[in-house]
């Protein structure tokens, strides 16, 4: 539908017209001009008033707002007639009705992007310029009213006595026995229409061409003193070849709108209040009159082409406008960022309209009418994805008070080893969760920033306590690796062993020491080789004792997870030497009548032998974890 009336206005946009079938004469351009004078004054003569208050600006209304436009239509009413001001108050009134609906409708879709599960009768707006306009607006409605009920009973009663007017007249002529006598009596008759005030517009024409006839028919047909009726004719000749002289130096103004109105009071003038001149001329002025006013006629329509092709610009303006907008509406918008830059676009484009002139007459409703359609096209999609995003930080609302619940139900234990994990993931699972309502956000940061400090500012405190015992127990081992240093084997090694394990006792019993200081076990294990390599013990004894002194370590630490993994990389090093065993005793199998003094057998049997020592060390460790879980 809109691309189809864009298309109709684009055409007109490009001055193409619709093709006419009516077979009615044209009037000429003097015709028209004529009868363009004639309607005009027709329907000023019905409302004299309007004519009275030339000087009231022409204002753009389009580009004013609700509350300039309610200054101005205020402006109007204090300072001129309801006459004079009615198309300018029904002009502003159109704008500052299509304004306050473009208003309405974005505090609707702004109403329910807060609100997503609302109805229309939940939606109230009230914006107090509105009730000024309206209050403004009908001061002048009743004024205008009452103004016009008066008029219209003013202007029948002007045309009963317009009508007995020529009634009088055609019974002057037809019983007029004293031709000076009737002169008199027209001069009266004449004094009379003068003053008998304005007439309906649709009876304008024909009551003046009445009265005009039977005037001339006054002169023509009754037999006047030729002296008098030679001056009288002399003096309207004169009278109207003032206006003819006026009325050409009206061409040479460059303000041809202000001419023209005068010319139509000329007009007014050369019909109401100037006789008829000698039949012989009569048409010759009369003519030379119509000439000058179709030259004018013919300067302001072409003023009124310029200006209709101004319009005609400003309304090609305002069609691409509105196809710029269109196309905005129906792009794939996806995130919050990009549909801010996009409503920034049609913001823009909007004011650009508004800041567009008129345009033609014919057109000017379906052009706002299609920028309606086009923006509310936008604003509904625009609608859409709000709500559909608020239904997901609804969401996200409803986990973040979950978390913020855990949280405090949390943050109160002493359990740090367990509950310390699990605040972790907490606060983790909150960075993962998106945007909520922003009217939450700052609250809901508030509870859940005070349940994890809670919690994690007494963690924090317990642990810097027992940083300070483990810094003191590392400078404690420090002072023992020193001592360490200088102990020497006695040569007893039932006694040195005992002694050694008794070190190692003594180290375990001092404590664990800070994460970045535990480089200090290293070097402890490292003098405790050496020792053992002091003590001749085989391979697999001084093993054995080293695994066990690691295995305590781990038992400290009461981590069930790293005595499994234990357990895994034992049970995977047996099953990697007993493969290795299997592939070796293979390769000699392919070997025919293996010799003893075979190299080659030699290295091989070795090797085997190697590896079932280390099978048996690997065996002896697991047997010492399965101990530990019997």
């Amino acid at each position: 539908m809109l691309e189809q009336k864009n298309d109709n206005l684009h055409e007109l946009a490009d001055g193409q017209k619709p093709e006419s079938n009516s077979d009615a004469v044209v009037p000429t351009d003097k015709e028209k001009a004529l009868d363009s004078i004639t309607a005009s004054n027709a329907a000023e003569g019905e409302d004299l008033e309007s004519l009275q208050d030339t000087n009231i600006p022409t204002v753009n209304y389009e580009k004013l707002d609700l509350e300039k436009l309610t200054k101005e239509l205020h402006k109007l009413i204090k300072h001129h007639k309801v006459t004079a001001i009615k198309d300018h108050v029904e002009e502003i009134k159109k704008e500052f009705y299509r304004k306050y609906s473009d208003l309405i409708d974005e505090k609707k879709d702004a109403f329910f992007e807060e609100n997503p599960d609302a109805n229309d009768s939940d939606f109230q707006y009230n914006l107090p310029i509105k009730t000024e306009f309206d209050h403004n607006y009908e001061e002048f409605r009743v004024a205008k009213n009452a103004y016009f009920k008066q008029l219209q009973n003013n202007l029948n009663v002007n045309l009963e006595k317009r009508l007995s007017i020529i009634e009088k007249l055609k019974q002057l002529i037809d019983n007029s026995e004293n031709n000076g006598d009737a002169l008199k009596q027209l001069g009266e008759l004449r004094d009379e229409w003068k003053a008998a005030g304005p007439i309906p517009k649709d009876k304008y024409n024909h009551v003046w061409n009445n009265y005009h006839f039977h005037v001339e028919r006054f002169y023509d047909q009754l037999h006047l003193d030729r002296e008098s009726r030679d001056l009288d004719f002399k003096y309207n000749l004169d009278q109207k070849l003032k206006l003819i002289a006026r009325a050409e130096e009206l061409l040479d103004n460059p303000d041809v709108i202000k001419s023209f109105r005068e010319l139509q009071t000329f007009h007014r003038i050369w019909k109401e209040e100037i006789g008829p001149v000698d039949r012989e001329i009569r048409e010759k002025i009369w003519d030379q009159f119509s000439e000058i006013t179709k030259q004018l006629h013919d300067k302001r329509e072409l003023l009124f082409d310029q200006l209709r092709s101004v319009e005609r610009e400003n309304l090609a303006l305002k069609v691409s406008i509105i196809s710029e907008i269109d196309l905005l509406s129906k792009q794939k918008v996806a995130n919050h960022n990009q549909w801010q830059k996009e409503i920034a676009k049609v913001e823009e484009l909007r004011q650009r309209f508004f800041s567009i002139g008129k345009v033609p007459a014919e057109n000017n409703e379906e052009v706002w009418n299609l920028f309606k359609l086009a923006t509310r096209n936008f604003n509904s999609n625009k609608n859409a994805y709000y709500k559909e995003l608020k239904k997901e930080q609804q969401d996200n609302y409803a986990k973040k008070l979950a978390l913020i619940k855990r949280a405090q139900e949390l943050k109160d234990s002493d359990d740090y080893a367990k509950v310390t994990p699990i605040m972790k993931k907490i606060q983790d699972d909150w960075k993962i969760i998106g945007h909520v309502p922003r009217k939450y956000s700052d609250q809901l940061w508030a509870d859940f920033k005070e349940a994890c400090n809670s919690y994690f500012d007494r963690f924090h405190a317990i642990k810097n306590k027992e940083n300070e015992v483990e810094v003191d127990a590392y400078n404690r081992k420090k002072e023992y690796l020193d001592l360490l240093k200088g102990f020497q084997l006695s040569g007893d090694h039932k006694t040195d062993l005992g002694e050694i394990k008794n070190h190692i006792n003594n180290w375990k019993s001092i404590g664990a020491v800070p994460v970045n200081k535990r480089f200090i076990e290293g070097k402890f294990n490292k003098i405790l080789d050496v020792l053992f390599d002091k003590l001749s013990l085989s391979k697999r004894e001084t093993e054995a004792v080293k695994f066990n002194n690691r295995l305590e370590s781990i038992l400290e630490t009461n981590d069930k997870r790293k005595l499994q993994n234990e357990a895994v990389f034992i049970h995977r090093k047996i099953e990697e030497i007993n493969s290795a065993v299997i592939q070796l005793e293979n390769n000699l199998a392919y070997i025919h009548n293996p010799s003893d003094d075979n190299p080659f057998v030699k290295e091989v049997r070795k090797s085997i032998e190697k590896q079932k020592d280390d099978l048996k060390i690997w065996e002896d460790k697991l047997t010492q974890i399965r101990n530990l879980d019997n």
